[in-house]
């Protein structure tokens, strides 16, 4: 087939000519020689436009938050400069951080688009709290919210607080939200408008006014939807073909029955790593892509060399669930690379350990000294003098409420190795490489089977931006040829 490399020329129309063999064309000077066209795709023109023009973004596209930093003020600064929404890692942070890189992204991205993780966290509703009157204090525009099993009011105090009318009676929604989901109930309630309870709790405190609490009713929480199928971290692995189509579906029933004046956004993420996987995603009626694993081995990632070396050789199946720090005691479970890490085992003990004992002097001995030798490389007790001094600084009420309960106490001792393995594979702690906690789904191992053979194969040159342009250029050259295709003519791999 003559002219092939003409479909990549994405901002022209193609003309499939007739003849032996076939020739694409930009022209076709004999219309009866046409057998088939395609139109000019540009990557912008994939998804759903109001995302661009809702957040001021030239493509249906962003970067997921990853915790603890490693969605960095660099990768959001770098994406922000491209006109793409990245959302930086608040999650597992102080509160001084994150008021750090608010300062450091809003300097370098006075007008272009950028976003802040809000992550749940149960066992630190102060932290949680806290990091909601950052984002009002600093006029925060956009949060990425993730874990969240119902709605919180700091998180419909963000809401509602940025309600108002314009001059034509129009709600002006101030405070966008992009709920990150994995499961139809959670999604109803990020449809649905603020709990009222909520909102008149909010109101009798003082903390919004009497027109945003009539407003709050009118809108739902979350502005878009993200789609949270098999990525890394938080995850319930559930897979993209059943997910999307399901949510779709219900937030067309839930705008049935509310009528919002504007359509809430369905996208996806999880298991992204390559165009293939972007363009079943769009295809299936995906409003915007989120990805999240490929980034963290991207330069301005904020994880460490080791960590970036380690993903860049990762395979699908490299991957292995473990117990998340932050919802220790509930089970909850997180997705992570196993490849070059002990990390998923030792962390699977913890739990079992949990659940077996009511405290710490109950775990036998020959149980602790391996504890101790081998997870914790100290002394329980030092580790837990490590955790309250942690504490005190942070959220004094959570060393308060686990003076007198063995089992709370064992669960803190615990999430200290839990919370600190991330931190040491994002700062390369040296003698720590066995427990680095790295956050990793198989879209990783996708990414690299796709750019084997090419400079990307190499994490050095794996430039955030770089990364995402190439992805929708080839998606959208891939959905050129799936149009083709739809017309009866097969392109050549």
């Amino acid at each position: 087939m003559f002219g092939l490399e003409n479909l990549k020329q994405l901002d022209k129309p193609c003309y499939v000519l007739k003849g032996e063999p076939l020739k694409i064309s930009h022209q076709a000077d004999n219309p009866s020689d046409i057998i088939g066209y395609v139109p000019p795709l540009m990557p912008e023109f994939l998804g759903d436009m109001n995302f661009q023009a809702c957040y001021g973004t030239k493509y249906a596209y962003m970067a997921g938050a990853m915790a603890n930093g490693i969605a960095s003020e660099e990768l959001v600064i770098e994406l922000g400069k491209h006109q793409i929404l990245a959302a930086f890692g608040a999650g597992g942070l102080g509160l001084d951080r994150v008021e750090s890189a608010i300062q450091t992204i809003q300097k370098a991205l006075p007008n272009k688009p950028y976003a802040f993780n809000f992550i749940h966290n149960p066992t630190e509703q102060a932290i949680e709290w806290g990091t909601i009157e950052l984002y009002l204090k600093y006029g925060v525009p956009v949060i990425e919210a993730a874990a969240f099993f119902n709605m919180t009011p700091s998180l419909v105090y963000y809401r509602v607080k940025g309600l108002s009318k314009n001059a034509q009676g129009q709600t002006i929604i101030q405070n966008k939200v992009i709920g990150k989901v994995s499961r139809r109930e959670v999604a109803t309630v990020f449809m649905n408008p603020p709990p009222q309870k909520m909102v008149d709790e909010l109101l009798a405190k003082g903390l919004i006014n009497s027109q945003q609490a009539e407003l709050a009713a009118t809108v739902p929480m979350a502005d878009d939807i993200t789609v949270e199928a098999d990525s890394g971290g938080h995850t319930d692995n559930r897979p993209m073909l059943a997910l999307l189509p399901s949510i779709i579906q219900l937030r067309d029933d839930i705008q049935q029955q509310h009528q919002y004046p504007y359509l809430i956004r369905i996208g996806a993420g999880g298991g992204i790593g390559s165009p293939d996987a972007a363009l079943a995603t769009f295809a299936m009626g995906a409003a915007y892509l989120v990805t999240g694993s490929i980034n963290q081995s991207c330069v301005e990632s904020g994880a460490s060399e080791h960590t970036k070396k380690l993903l860049a050789s990762a395979a699908m199946a490299d991957v292995a669930m473990a117990p998340a720090s932050d919802m220790f005691e509930r089970g909850v479970e997180l997705q992570v690379l196993k490849k070059g890490t002990l990390f998923p085992m030792r962390a699977k003990k913890l739990y079992e350990l949990y659940i077996e004992y009511e405290g710490i002097d109950q775990i036998p001995t020959d149980e602790r000294v391996k504890l101790e030798k081998q997870v914790f490389q100290d002394s329980l007790e030092n580790i837990w003098q490590q955790t309250v001094e942690f504490f005190q600084q942070r959220d004094p009420e959570v060393i308060n409420r686990a003076q007198d309960n063995p089992k709370r106490k064992m669960a803190l001792i615990f999430r200290w190795y839990l919370g600190l393995s991330s931190r040491w594979a994002n700062a390369g702690v040296k003698g720590r490489e066995f427990d680095y906690q790295i956050w990793c789904g198989p879209a990783m191992g996708a990414f690299n089977d796709w750019v084997a053979g090419t400079d990307l194969a190499d994490y050095k040159n794996r430039q955030v931006a770089d990364v995402a342009m190439r992805l929708l250029n080839e998606t959208a050259y891939k959905y050129r040829i799936l149009m083709l295709k739809g017309q009866g003519i097969e392109i050549p791999r």
